[in-house]
């Protein structure tokens, strides 16, 4: 009790360092190209067959599910996998997730109500790929009132709002990965921006201190062997 009061440090139960990782393809379509939705498709598929399946992909928004959907299906078909997409909305979600929970060969893609909630312990779900930083949608009426808010006090609406809520999301993506202290994963964010941008900083700083990966090859051996420890 060095400075006059006791200061307790809990932290995490979670080796994040140890049992995860976090890789951002740097040479990848930015978010507003035409090509990303099928870029991580794509991507998806090559981590689905790295780790034998066990593999969910979060959408940011309801739009591009399918786009995302259909490559990545086009994808594992063209590398001769039989790995299964389940996607939200062709049943209810508690079947979906049953389904995918038996640990065999599937890949779940799914938007915003798979963000949250979902509890996939083990090593049944070892890989999420994030589609793109998850900001609020500048157009909804909630956020176009915050932002209102917060020019009326002179504030910065892009640090204060935007950057704020996006951590909060991102993490809130990041936690269907690690539920429990032997979980093991990737965590792939599929936009550049969280390692080109000045915020992306900011936003890496909110995730569980999870180790970077910096090429695509680190990221599948990775996969590859917790498919082989599986």
């Amino acid at each position: 009790e060095q400075n006059g009061h006791d200061a307790v440090d809990v932290g995490s139960p979670f080796d994040y360092a140890a049992m995860a990782r976090l890789w951002v393809p740097r040479r990848f379509p930015k978010p507003n190209e035409p090509g990303h939705p099928a870029a991580v498709g794509e991507l998806a598929a090559r981590c689905t067959i790295a780790l034998g399946g066990r593999t969910f992909v979060l959408t940011t928004t309801l739009r591009v599910l399918p786009l995302i959907a259909d490559a990545l299906r086009g994808a594992l078909q063209s590398k001769g996998s039989d790995a299964e997409v389940l996607v939200q909305g062709s049943q209810p979600r508690r079947a979906l997730l049953q389904r995918f929970g038996d640990g065999r060969r599937r890949v779940l893609v799914g938007s915003q109500s798979f963000w949250e909630g979902i509890d996939v312990p083990g090593d049944a779900l070892q890989c999420v790929l994030i589609d793109k930083l998850p900001f609020p949608p500048p157009n909804d009426p909630l956020v176009e009132a915050r932002v209102r808010q917060i020019e009326a006090r002179r504030g910065n609406p892009f640090n204060e709002f935007f950057v704020a809520e996006t951590a909060i999301a991102l993490k809130q993506g990041c936690g269907r990965l690690i539920r429990t202290e032997t979980d093991a994963g990737l965590l792939v964010v599929c936009d550049p921006r969280l390692v080109q941008m000045p915020y992306g900083a900011r936003l890496r700083a909110a995730l569980p201190p999870m180790t970077a990966l910096d090429d695509e090859a680190r990221a599948m051996e990775w996969l590859a062997g917790l498919a082989a420890a599986h």
